[in-house]
């Protein structure tokens, strides 16, 4: 099974909080956190790893296991393959919902998904649907570990329930699949996809920071 975490690292705004989770990580995400200049930054880049950290020692999960991160806003997320099965891919995002970049979508996404966030009722509808568009395929993009490699129109995804990857590049031969989580009462949008087609379904909360 694949599993979804997100934290709050709000507390992490606090120094004497930043300093007791930094002092504990590993030296390769200290020297990560310390190029990073703005102070939620560099609090996003310490507690998502302090997320994965404690993810690996409540499942005895090994180094080399199959996870994912991300971080947008005030908010970090950690999806991961709890079976150790090695072949199964996994990519997760989170992004706080904002202003969104129409011109951006009509040049890279799809025009099926393009069309799909211009009709909808008004700019907050608009908002909201292009902001799952992209968790949805930024999710899918690290899953398949090619990251922004991978045009953003070479694929593309209906917005059921679930959503469905319904074209993609030829050499992807696998099958992937998807869960999408919110957050109650805050503005995010989240998306786990994984070749392991049994996603948990809710988004877990009781790891704290």
């Amino acid at each position: 099974m694949v599993k979804a975490w997100v934290a709050d690292i709000r507390p992490l705004l606090d120094e004497g909080c930043y300093k007791r989770y930094y002092e504990v990580l590993p030296s390769f995400r200290q020297e990560k956190a310390d190029k990073i200049k703005r102070k939620l930054n560099k609090a996003q880049s310490v507690g998502v790893w302090s997320l994965w950290e404690k993810i690996k020692k409540e499942y005895q999960l090994p180094e080399d296991s199959n996870f994912n991160l991300s971080h947008s806003g005030f908010f970090v997320m950690c999806a991961a393959e709890l079976e150790k099965k090695v072949d199964v891919q996994v990519g997760c995002d989170i992004e706080q919902i904002r202003e969104a970049n129409l011109k951006m979508a009509h040049r890279y996404f799809c025009p099926a998904e393009y069309k799909r966030i211009i009709e909808a009722a008004d700019r907050q509808q608009q908002n909201e649907v292009f902001f799952r568009y992209w968790v949805l395929k930024e999710s899918f993009m690290k899953a398949t570990r090619k990251g922004m490699a991978l045009a953003l129109d070479t694929f593309e995804i209906f917005l059921g329930t679930p959503a469905m990857l319904i074209n993609k590049p030829a050499d992807f031969t696998d099958s992937y699949y998807y869960r999408e989580y919110e957050i109650e009462g805050e503005p995010y949008k989240m998306a786990v996809c994984s070749t392991q087609e049994d996603i948990d379904s809710k988004i877990r909360t009781e790891f704290k920071l």
